[in-house]
């Protein structure tokens, strides 16, 4: 069986602002259809990487190569990805049908009846078919984030971000929404880049992934996390998919 040709290439990237290096030395590369996290403890930089690969923010040093693309022409023409933000980021005074033809809008010179359909058919596919003429402020919060994962498809890209789709869900809504994206993942053929702190999310839904750390300003460990989980003899990262305190860690190698 061929190896999955990488989608996402990351070299030697340097990430910060102004004098504050923030990362550096970062490489790693990201399958074509796979699932891949970005892990690690808090203001280790996972949501600010997230917005280098995206292409809100400009590298330091390094390179970052999407669909074999690097800059400056990666940011041309129509978005070949979609993002979803954490708190879905619709818009409140616009249907969630109005909300999904923004990119139309934005990139297409789709409209009227055949916009509509689009729209109808990417919420069937999240499950919120019957929704379409509700505001934002009168669904719950995981139906949010499925509108927004819909709105993220709607230019048909085959490259999503997700930055902690799971955060502030109930337990049930996070299962059904990390199912989800199992499913456009294994179905479509999507590529999914997702920032995540939530344990079950990333047994679940992740084939690879990267954990960052802010002491060393970089990667410490790459692999499956279960395997990680099982095998890694790095105290961080045993401790964060263990959930254990770091004193329970020196207990156990004693």
């Amino acid at each position: 069986m061929q190896p999955r040709r990488p989608h996402i290439i990351v070299d030697d990237l340097r990430i910060g602002w102004g004098a504050r290096v923030l990362m550096e030395h970062v490489s790693f590369e990201v399958a074509r259809g796979s699932t891949f996290a970005i892990l690690g403890g808090s203001g280790s930089g996972k949501s600010t990487l997230l917005r280098y690969l995206i292409g809100l923010e400009r590298p330091m040093a390094g390179r970052i190569v999407v669909e074999g693309v690097g800059e400056p022409h990666r940011h041309e023409g129509m978005p070949y990805f979609g993002v979803l933000f954490q708190s879905g980021a619709l818009f409140s005074s616009m249907t969630l049908a109005e909300n999904l033809a923004l990119p139309l809008a934005a990139w297409t010179p789709i409209r009227g009846a055949t916009a509509r359909y689009l729209c109808q058919a990417k919420l069937d596919l999240v499950g919120l078919g019957q929704f379409a003429e509700l505001l934002p402020g009168e669904i719950s919060g995981g139906m949010k984030k499925r509108a927004g994962i819909a709105r993220a498809l709607m230019l048909e890209p085959d490259l999503l971000f997700f930055d902690e789709p799971s955060a502030g869900l109930d337990p049930i809504t996070a299962a059904d929404l990390d199912q989800l994206i199992v499913t456009l993942s294994r179905d479509l053929g999507i590529t999914v880049v997702i920032v995540t702190h939530e344990l079950p999310s990333i047994f679940l839904v992740a084939d690879d992934c990267i954990v960052l750390d802010k002491a060393s300003k970089g990667i410490i460990a790459r692999g499956d996390p279960r395997k990680l989980r099982e095998e890694s003899d790095i105290p961080f990262v045993h401790n964060f998919f263990t959930r254990s305190s770091p004193g329970a860690s020196a207990t156990r190698r004693e």
